[in-house]
């Protein structure tokens, strides 16, 4: 079979850098759609962005599609002649050229000729064509007077089968093997000579690494060095880097400072602001302090580095003055004072302004700081703690109306927890305004303190009752407002600081209460429902089987702390030798007990007559009397497995359905009984595959 690489640039004005990656996934994803529709093979393909192209190379690429049997299937024999002449006139032959063949118990008429495979040269423009126009773009661009529409105008276009240009016209271009360096210096245009020669050409001819993800570590290592240079550590932000790596072709980083007196603002501020508005790295001393000084990446190889250096520095200057005088003009305000200008923003509609938020916050962090003091045999402090969970949980919000929250939206909680400590407020109060948004992503830290843990959950809660409850439900893949990763960041909360006194069901409750009318307080039910299938996401991404989470949920625990206890339990019990035989004893009982109503576990053993039924009830009676000490699982799994025993000699040897209306009576109680031990744990016949 004959094979070329096949190449596709397409080459644009500066493509949006946070959807480059984007954008060339999805143009090598629909290329590749295309060229498997037409049964073309190949055996790889590779993707390449720069802020200038898009390229797709795919290798081996079959230069002839494979000739293909085409077949109909027409009328069957029996059919009237009228039929039989039209479909063999449809296929354009006489009726005498149509065979007979057999499909399921009839035969019938077919057709069948070969069809000689198209070349692939023919094909690529309309693969080119179609791969282009899939590319998903929210607003798209029209320019020119041409009739098409793409992210961003397009400028040239290279499609190349080996060393031969693929003639095609797209998006007014027609194709070429003529590529483009950079903008200001070295060779301006070029041509490609091979297609798999790309990358190598493109590198060697103007410096520039075409392939994102190499060009990405090369920017990652001229930073650490940079960084060494300085006798620094560079903090790397993977999402800040991508974007950098969208905005160059050629990557140059170097250093440049500004003056220590804006070391006065919070760090986070300044690093927001180099950041986000000049997308610059900043650098850390051998303590960890926040040094006077920044990494940019250049997207050329200056001859006198100075000036870029004192461009930037220039530029920085201003950025860093806003920030200096959005701290002090909002230092002049207390956040106390800022409370009812919160009464003037809108949480959401229908659920109220963000003051009415923050006295939620405040009711509810109380509650549960008070259910978390019931974890402790010391109380002392407890008082104090609920005032300090109900402070922090009204100026939770207070920053958002603060001058530094409105230029970066990112330093929610971080500004609140600085303007707290300039207010004089308590060190536990700052630091829970700082902690009350964690965990903001998957595997972010919990909130430390007993005030940041209550005033995160009633935030979460609070948000998740309020949008639920005005029916704004999640479905499908929509989420508009985080409520699935918020209920997960809450069942974490609960779970991994231990809030064994948290009750999940009466939370919902106590904060759907809170609302005004416009939530509907009967949906606390679907509330509830939709946390257990967050928490269903949890204990999957934990590793957990599917059986094990249900099996625990048919119990209906109310508090996560307690549904984890049960799963690690369960857990050890599925790992024990014996537990195959008790799953399976548990699942016969179930079957057993359907047929019946009207059972109890109170048992009547002066009627039993077996041994081995006699001996169950013993060691039933035994165990159950053990077992006083509530939430111990581990406990009762240790002594439920001892059982295996016993209940394998009583099915053995015991009929439960005798036609003695009493003694029947007693043996099901008695198997209810075993069934009702284990379910203070798990439901464990869910197991059973």
């Amino acid at each position: 079979m004959n094979t070329q690489d096949f190449l596709l640039e397409l080459g644009c004005e500066e493509l949006p850098p946070k959807r480059l990656q984007q954008l060339s996934n999805a143009l090598m994803h629909n290329l590749t759609v295309e060229l498997d529709e037409l049964k073309l093979s190949y055996s790889g393909v590779e993707s390449f962005a720069t802020p200038r192209r898009l390229a797709v190379l795919a290798s081996n690429l079959q230069l002839q599609q494979n000739d293909q049997t085409i077949e109909r299937k027409g009328p069957s024999i029996s059919a009237p002649d009228q039929a039989i002449e039209g479909f063999s006139k449809s296929c354009g032959v006489d009726r005498n050229a149509l065979v007979q063949k057999a499909f399921g118990k009839t035969q019938y008429y077919f057709f069948s000729k070969q069809q000689k495979g198209l070349k692939t040269i023919d094909l690529l423009e309309s693969v080119v064509d179609i791969a282009i126009q899939n590319i998903p773009i929210a607003k798209p661009m029209r320019w020119s007077d041409l009739d098409t529409y793409f992210v961003r105008p397009t400028h040239w276009l290279i499609m190349m089968l080996g060393s031969d240009i693929v003639p095609a016209s797209i998006m007014g271009l027609t194709s070429g093997n003529t590529t483009r360096g950079l903008r200001f210096t070295g060779e301006r245009t070029f041509n490609i000579t091979y297609a798999k020669d790309y990358q190598k050409i493109l590198l060697e001819k103007v410096q520039i690494e075409v392939d994102f993800n190499t060009r990405k570590e090369m920017i990652r290592k001229q930073v650490i060095q940079v960084a060494k240079n300085n006798n620094a550590t560079a903090v790397i932000d993977e999402s800040l880097l991508d974007e950098v790596c969208a905005l160059v072709e050629y990557p140059r980083a170097f250093s440049g400072s500004f003056s220590d007196k804006f070391l006065d603002v919070p760090e986070e501020a300044l690093i927001s602001a180099m950041k986000s508005h000049q997308k610059y790295f900043h650098m850390l001393d051998m303590d960890g302090n926040l040094i006077p000084a920044f990494i940019s990446v250049a997207n050329i190889e200056s001859s006198d580095l100075s000036v870029i250096i004192n461009g930037n520095e220039r530029v920085i200057r201003p950025r860093l003055a806003d920030s200096e005088f959005f701290w002090e003009q909002d230092k002049s305000t207390t956040l106390e004072s800022r409370i009812p200008k919160l009464d003037s923003v809108l949480f959401m509609d229908g659920l109220g302004s963000m003051g009415e938020k923050a006295r939620r916050i405040e009711t509810l962090s109380g509650y549960i700081t008070e259910k978390i003091f019931e974890n402790y045999t010391d109380s002392s402090g407890k008082e104090e703690s609920i005032m300090n969970s109900k402070r922090a949980g009204l100026l939770a919000k207070a920053d958002l109306v603060t001058n530094m929250v409105n230029e970066f939206p990112d330093l929610q909680g971080v500004m609140g927890c600085y303007y707290a400590k300039n207010d004089g407020e308590k060190e536990e109060v700052c630091t829970a305004i700082y902690e009350h948004y964690r965990p903001r992503f998957s595997g972010d830290k919990l909130p430390a303190c007993n005030a940041g843990l209550a005033v995160s959950i009633a935030d979460k809660i609070d948000t998740i009752t309020g949008i639920y409850g005005i029916g704004q439900i999640p479905t499908g893949s929509k989420d508009p407002y985080a409520l699935r990763r918020m209920a997960l960041g809450l069942l974490r909360i609960i779970i991994e600081a231990n809030l064994e006194k948290l009750n999940l069901k009466i939370l919902i409750k106590e904060s759907i209460e809170l609302h005004c009318s416009e939530v509907n307080i009967s949906s606390a039910n679907a509330i509830y429902k939709f946390m257990m299938d967050r928490l269903r996401v949890y204990y999957k991404e934990k590793g957990t089987s599917a059986e094990a989470f249900e099996a625990v949920l048919a119990v209906r625990p109310e508090n996560p702390c307690d549904f984890e206890l049960r799963i690690k339990s369960l857990e050890n019990f599925i790992a024990n030798g014996s537990s195959q035989e008790l799953i399976k004893a548990n699942k016969r009982i179930v079957n057993i007990l359907k047929e019946h109503d009207n059972l109890s576990i109170e048992v009547n053993s002066s009627v039993l007559i077996e041994e081995a039924e006699k001996q169950l009830f013993y060691e039933v009676k035994n165990i159950a009397t053990c077992l006083s000490k509530p939430g111990d699982y581990d406990f009762v799994i240790i002594k439920l497995i001892t059982l295996r025993g016993a209940i394998d000699e009583f099915f053995k040897e015991v009929m439960v359905n005798t036609d003695d209306v009493e003694l029947k009576q007693a043996r099901l109680n008695l198997i209810n009984w075993v069934r009702s031990l284990f379910l203070s744990v798990a439901d464990i016949s869910r197991l059973s595959s």
